[in-house]
Parts: structure tokens; sequence; C-alpha cells
């Protein structure tokens, strides 16, 4: 019988349980980013480069980004963190600074809502 190997990384908690509820205290964000005219390309470049790292972090239960099909430029970030609080750490992170100082240059607009699961 072979033995498994256990993973050098933390377990990360699962978003939902099978009846798709999200842990106690858990928040869901939305950020619907819409690109400056010719900064398509670099904020794509940016905000896939946050992917990565951001679904890596300690608290970090979903990180997905999304092209719109009809408006090329125009991106939504879907993300669940476990609590405020971790979402808060997120944001003082070196992945996030970076794109945090890019982001001016990049963006026409910006709209970002938090969301608490009711059902």
């Amino acid at each position: 019988m072979k033995k498994r190997r256990k993973s050098k990384r933390p377990a990360r908690r699962r978003a939902a349980s099978k009846t798709g509820k999200l842990p106690k205290g858990a928040v869901t964000q939305t950020v619907v980013l819409r690109a400056r005219e010719g900064q398509e390309t670099l904020l794509e470049a940016e905000l896939r480069a946050l992917v990565i790292p951001s679904r890596r972090e300690e608290g970090c239960l979903r990180f997905d980004l999304h092209r719109a099909e009809e408006q090329p430029g125009t991106f939504l970030l879907h993300e669940v963190w476990a609590s405020h609080e971790a979402h808060q750490k997120h944001r003082n992170l070196p992945h996030f600074l970076r794109y945090n100082a890019r982001k001016d240059a990049l963006l026409a607009s910006r709209e970002a809502t938090f969301w608490k699961q009711i059902l």
C-alpha cells in the first residue's frame, strides 16, 4: 500500500458545504472594473497577476476573474473571504499593493460591493 505524502501547504477551507452555504462570517465582494481606452490588455495582465497569490492567502475561499463577453475591457472580480478581516489583510499584501499602485492609470471606473449570503 502506497503512503500519501503530506502537503506542505496548509489545508484550505472549502468555500461552501454541499448545500452551498458559506461559513459563518464569510463575505463576498464583487468588483466591476472598466479599463481606460487602450489599457484593456495591461489591466487584464495586472488582474491576472492578482489571482494565484490571492487564492493562496489564508482566508481566501474564492477569487475568480471574469471578462465581459460583449465589453472586452470590462472585468469582474468575484471574491469570497472567510471574514472582513481576511479581506483587509489581502489589501495589505505585496501583490495587492502592486496592483493598487498601478490601477489609477488603467481604470476608467471601478464599482465594488460586499455581500453577505442569506440562503
